[in-house]
């Protein structure tokens, strides 16, 4: 006996149920089956980074400020320092307008005369002149801003202004220490150029290859590819000024580049960080297709001090 629900009638009725939904477009049994079953996900390559920067302009500021710096360097060694402490005073003051941005009151007399004296007292003085004209500025800082007002707001701006000390003038003086040693203006090309070589590396690489990036949070257009372009291009350029200019030995480049250009990434995604808390995009506009003096400064804030340190360790 045929269970029911079963046998040829209950295969004609199905039969008939899927042609009849078929004729008025309703999903018969085999299509609501059907339905059920997803759609394998689509994955999507990374996203490589675009160019988002204004390329001649960058070119064409970036040679004009390179050529500049070797002029002061080889051909009219004595401006120098002079060069320093405007490229410093320009970005104390883009520092002091973006902390007002951010809401601090930062005093803005103070911060440039601080910044100069710091350039010309390590120039005069050596190191022992900048630690003295660093704790001056400090000092004059912290009391020309409770003069102004008092409160948290007060102590604020204080705190704010010696942050811009000790980012700009403070760490940008040791190039002008490094000038100061032997064969200063080849160390000065060192702590400036594989930054540089770095940035051209990791633009390069990171436009043409990048596709995992480095600290989205941060920096969204900084990629892992690009970090290896920049490894590879600083530490030639290390190398290559090392051993030809500064007569070292050729492995000192695969040390002081890499470091270098660590620190000079870590530089970058400093100034993206503070520029993100501040709601800026750029430090100021004076470069065009680069930004404020400050974002060419960024990564060279710090390799100048990481080189001083280097040299004395590898080149006594």
């Amino acid at each position: 006996m045929t269970p029911s629900g079963t046998g040829p009638v209950a295969a004609e009725r199905t039969a008939s149920t899927s042609v009849e939904a078929v004729r008025s477009g309703a999903p018969g049994p085999v299509a609501r089956s059907a339905e059920l079953v997803p759609d394998p996900p689509v994955e999507h390559a990374p996203k490589r980074r675009g160019p988002g920067r204004n390329l001649p302009a960058a070119i064409a500021v970036g040679v004009g400020l390179l050529g500049a710096l070797v002029v002061c360097l080889f051909v009219v060694p004595a401006a120098f320092p002079w060069l320093a402490a405007l490229a410093l005073a320009l970005g104390s003051y883009e520092g002091v307008r973006a902390m007002a941005g951010g809401g601090l009151h930062v005093p803005l007399v103070p911060v440039l005369v601080g910044a100069v004296g710091m350039v010309i007292s390590s120039h005069v003085y050596g190191a022992d002149g900048l630690v003295v004209a660093t704790a001056v500025a400090v000092c004059v800082i912290l009391v020309w801003r409770v003069v102004e007002s008092a409160g948290l707001f007060a102590v604020r701006g204080a705190v704010a202004g010696v942050f811009v000390l000790a980012w700009v003038p403070f760490l940008g003086s040791f190039a002008v220490l490094l000038n100061e040693r032997e064969h200063g203006a080849m160390l000065v090309l060192l702590a400036l150029v594989v930054p540089i070589a770095s940035d051209i590396g990791g633009y390069i690489s990171g436009v043409l290859l990048g596709a995992h990036p480095m600290a989205p949070s941060i920096s969204p257009k900084k990629s892992w590819e690009g970090f290896a372009g920049s490894l590879v291009l600083g530490s030639a350029a290390a190398v290559a000024i090392l051993s030809a200019g500064l007569d070292a030995p050729w492995w000192t480049g695969l040390v002081v580049g890499p470091a270098l250009v660590v620190i000079a990434t870590a530089g970058d995604l400093s100034e993206s960080l503070l520029k993100r808390d501040l709601g800026l995009k750029d430090m100021g506009t004076l470069l065009p297709g680069h930004g404020g003096v400050l974002d060419r400064l960024d990564s060279l804030l710090l390799s100048a001090p990481v080189t001083f340190v280097l040299v004395k360790l590898l080149l006594p």
